[in-house]
Order: structure tokens, then sequence, then C-alpha cells
């Protein structure tokens, strides 16, 4: 049994894809990702006027709190409170959501990339393809193919990974 295991190995065909490299190359992960960022813009610019307003009103407070009375002060201090509670709650939604949206275009991505490799695999009579290695020669990297593949009509849209400042 020993003796046939290098024989079987050196039939064997075996590819790798790097599948980082094909979210970020992938033409379907570029749409997703340009639709994703349409998506969130408006929300993401919303957050960032929050951020900036929560900021002069600090300022504001660090700077006129010791000339302003008490009650004054306290007020103040319980509007910034409330505006922070509320952009915290905000951000807090917001990547949640983004994350959502992510995993679905990913999931889209992935099944197309499934597919596209199921085929390749097919038609050049691959044993087996990994996504996943420690190391792996460039001999049996078939990514550029996956990529190839997609940009020439594989499957719907998907994303990357699309990121917005959530500040």
């Amino acid at each position: 049994m020993l003796l046939a295991a290098p024989y079987a190995a050196a039939e064997s065909k075996i590819g790798f894809i790097n599948l980082q490299r094909v979210s970020n190359e992938a033409p379907q992960a570029q749409r997703a990702m340009k639709k994703i960022k349409a998506e969130f813009e408006r929300r993401d610019q919303d957050l960032q006027k929050m951020s900036k307003q929560l900021q002069t009103m600090q300022d504001k407070l660090e700077k006129d709190g010791v000339t302003m009375s008490d009650a004054d002060r306290r007020s103040r201090e319980r509007e910034f409170a409330d505006l922070n509670r509320d952009f915290q709650r905000k951000q807090r939604e917001f990547r949640e959501d983004l994350s959502v949206r992510q995993n679905e275009e990913l999931a889209v991505l992935y099944e197309s990339v499934n597919k596209v490799i199921r085929r390749i695999a097919e038609t050049e009579k691959y044993d087996l393809i990994v996504q996943e290695a420690v190391y792996f020669s460039p001999a049996i990297d078939i990514t550029p193919k996956v990529i190839k593949a997609l940009s020439e009509g594989g499957s719907a849209s998907a994303p990357a990974s699309a990121t917005l400042s959530a500040k």
C-alpha cells in the first residue's frame, strides 16, 4: 500500500485556487463592491456628520464649560451624551447591516466561483482543487483561469471586501 501511494500521487492532477485573490479581482466582486458602497454611502456620510457634530460639541464643552452655569453645562453634557449614544447605536447598526450585505454578496460570488471551478476541474480532468494551503507551487495555481472564466461570463453579481468608513 505504501508503494502505491507515490504512484497514485504522480498520476493525480491537483490545482489550487486563491479565493481571496478571486474576491478582489473578479469583475462580479468589483461590481458588487460598488453596489454595496452606493447602498451604504448615505448612511456613512450621515455617520461622519454626526461624528463631526460630536467633536464640535465636545470642543465647545471643553472650551466654554468653565464659564457656563452648572445647569447649562449639565444640559449640554446630557445633550452630548444622548447624541453620542445615538451615534454609537447607528454606527453599530451600520456595521451589522454592512456585514450582512457583504456576506450575502460573497455567498453569490462563491457560488459562481464554485461552478467555474467545477467546470474547470471537469474539463481539464483535475482530481483535486484546494482553496487553502500552507504552501502551493505556482504551477498548480488555477486562480488566473478562474478569474478569466468569471470575466468571460461566469455567473451573476457578487462582492469583495467592500469597506466603508464608519467613524
